[in-house]
């Protein structure tokens, strides 16, 4: 499913309280009881929501990331249009490093039609969307991978990934969290994206707005160590301070 604006706020409110009542979310949103049902169960038919008597709960927790496909349809139009604002940006004959992420795979298909590109990347997606742009060179990374999404991870990667220092990194995260760090969930993975911030020029991060307030077992990075963030909604409180503090430039990404 492709998760309409009303639905994403619906997310973000359960994720905020851990679990909450129809009841409730019905006030919060302003609509109906019947409305609110109708969400819910598209919602917990996708994965998104596990429902109990009365209300509903997210699935996920601190140390468990939803489903590969699950996080594809999630907020799926936001995170297209993160992809244009950043494909925007890369200017052609640039060298990148292209992270694991469902946006960051959005962002591999915004970049089909730019030219001289060399991709570095640990995620097959990526590179299985970007080998069919025949004015890139992808560069895959060895290491373990990881079936349910085709990331590559462990030491191996991060070896590899040593070896270069590119133009820009472009990172998605599973969690942004309150007190400004980034964080994910499979400490194999966080050590091959840490490698990757440190062998970049600049560092963007894309991320959509489910992201804010979300947490995640282990510390990627803080905002301090980003250049510019690419986001589908005004980030809420207390962000945009974090952002100012944090000399971040925040780009809106608009249809």
């Amino acid at each position: 499913m492709n998760s309409n604006p009303r639905q994403i706020k619906l997310l973000d409110v359960v994720r905020a309280h851990g679990s909450v009542t129809v009841e409730q979310l019905a006030d919060e949103l302003e609509v109906t009881l019947q409305t609110v049902r109708r969400d819910v169960q598209r919602l917990s038919e996708a994965g998104l929501l596990t429902r109990f008597h009365g209300g509903v709960r997210v699935p996920s927790s601190t140390i468990e990331n939803i489903a590969h496909q699950q996080r594809q349809s999630l907020n799926a139009e936001g995170k297209a249009r993160i992809a244009r604002a950043v494909a925007r940006c890369v200017p052609n004959d640039c060298s990148l490093i292209i992270n694991i992420g469902t946006t960051t795979e959005a962002i591999a298909k915004a970049l089909m039609q730019h030219k001289g590109l060399r991709v570095i990347t640990n995620n097959l997606n990526v590179a299985a969307i970007l080998s069919g742009n025949p004015d890139c060179e992808v560069i895959v990374a060895g290491g373990v991978v990881r079936g349910r999404d085709r990331g590559i991870v462990g030491e191996a990667a991060v070896d590899f990934i040593r070896q270069f220092r590119v133009d820009i990194a472009l990172i998605g995260i599973s969690g942004i969290e309150a007190d400004g760090s980034l964080r994910d969930y499979d400490y194999r993975e966080v050590k091959v994206a840490q490698t990757i911030i440190a062998h970049a020029r600049e560092v963007w991060l894309a991320a959509d707005s489910s992201k804010f307030n979300r947490p995640a077992m282990v510390e990627l990075a803080t905002l301090a160590q980003i250049d510019r963030l690419f986001t589908d909604e005004p980030p809420p409180e207390p962000f945009p301070q974090l952002l100012i503090d944090a000399q971040v430039s925040c780009e809106i990404a608009h249809a």
